[in-house]
């Protein structure tokens, strides 16, 4: 499955659960492929998405750090 960005937003839980299903979704900025959705793993738990976190933190070090807290205020705080 193929989308656009602008769709993504829209459809963002039906993609999800395509991909974790294993759709392959794919979706493009500007008509270009840029993304691809995958799951992470199946069962995944606390500990797995502490170690992304975690990841993502050491990644981003230069840029705006990563906000602490659920993965909405994340998106949320980010977006701001």
């Amino acid at each position: 499955m193929i989308v656009s960005v602008r769709e993504s937003k829209a459809r963002m839980s039906e993609l999800l659960t395509r991909a974790c299903d294993g759709e392959n979704v794919i979706i493009t900025v500007r008509g270009k492929p840029t993304v691809q959705l995958v799951p992470i793993n199946k069962g995944g738990n606390a500990a797995d998405m502490s170690q992304w976190a975690d990841e993502l933190r050491r990644r981003h070090s230069g840029a705006k750090a990563v906000p602490a807290g659920s993965s909405g205020t994340i998106m949320d705080d980010l977006r701001g």
